[in-house]
C-alpha cells in the first residue's frame, strides 16, 4: 500500500467486548492497544529492518490518528441509524491475542485488569506495519460478544452437588462465546459501520486534498 501511495487506512475488526459499559453491537474507535503476541517476541517487524519504508524502532504512541478520531466521532452524530437504534459509539483500547480459540475467563479478567476494553485476534500487525510506513490509521470494532469476566463454577460448590450433567453443562456455559453469535452482531451492525467508514472517506477526501 506504501508503494501505491496510500495514505490513510481505516481497519475494521469483531472484538469481545471486556468493559462492562460496552453491549453486544456497540462500536469502538481504537485509541491504544496491547500487543501481548509482540511483547512476547512474535512482532511483526522482526527481522533486518526495511529502511526506505520505515525506522527501526518506530514509536507507536501516536498510532491511532487523533484527527480520524475527532472526525470519526463527529461523523457518527450525523449518521442515520433510525430511531429504535441503541448502537452506541465508544474509544477505547484493543487486546491483540493470537487465537484461534477465545480467551478463557481468567484471560479475559487478566486483560481488563491490563487496561483493555476490548480483545481480538487481528489488526494489531497490520497497524504496526503501517506506522512503521507512516501511514494514518484509524481502527473501528465492532462489539460481536461480550467475553466473561466472572469465575466459572467451582468443581466443590455446594449449590451443584447432585446435579444433572445437563444442569452442569447449562452453568459452565453460561456467557460462553459462540462464533454464530459473533457473525450475527457483524451482519446487523454492517450498515453502520459502511456509513461511517463513508462519510469519514468523503470527509478526508474534501478537506485534506489526498486522491
Amino acid at each position: 500500500m506504501k508503494r501505491l501511495g496510500v495514505e490513510t487506512i481505516v481497519v475494521t475488526n469483531a472484538a469481545g467486548g471486556l468493559n462492562p459499559d460496552y453491549s453486544v453491537g456497540d462500536l469502538v474507535i481504537l485509541n491504544d492497544h496491547i500487543n501481548l503476541a509482540g511483547l512476547a517476541g512474535i512482532h511483526p517487524l522482526r527481522g533486518p529492518n526495511a529502511d526506505d519504508f520505515g525506522t527501526r524502532f518506530p514509536a507507536l504512541s501516536d498510532a491511532y490518528d487523533l484527527d480520524l478520531r475527532r472526525r470519526a466521532h463527529q461523523l457518527w452524530k450525523s449518521l442515520d441509524r433510525g430511531t429504535e437504534s441503541t448502537r452506541r459509539l465508544h474509544e477505547g483500547v484493543y487486546a491483540f491475542v493470537g487465537g484461534p480459540s477465545y480467551e478463557t475467563r481468567a484471560e479475559c479478567r487478566m486483560l481488563r485488569s491490563f487496561g483493555a476494553d476490548v480483545v481480538g485476534m487481528s489488526t494489531v500487525p497490520e497497524i504496526i506495519v503501517a506506522r512503521h510506513c507512516n501511514i494514518r490509521v484509524l481502527a473501528l470494532s465492532l462489539v460481536t460478544n461480550n467475553a466473561v469476566l466472572e469465575a466459572g463454577p467451582r468443581g466443590d460448590d455446594i449449590a451443584i452437588q447432585g446435579s444433572s450433567a445437563q444442569d452442569l453443562d447449562k452453568a459452565i456455559e453460561k456467557g460462553k462465546a459462540n462464533h454464530e453469535e459473533v457473525l450475527a452482531a457483524g451482519q446487523n451492525a454492517a450498515a453502520d459501520v459502511q456509513q461511517l467508514v463513508g462519510l469519514l472517506v468523503r470527509d478526508v477526501l474534501s478537506t485534506d486534498h489526498v486522491h
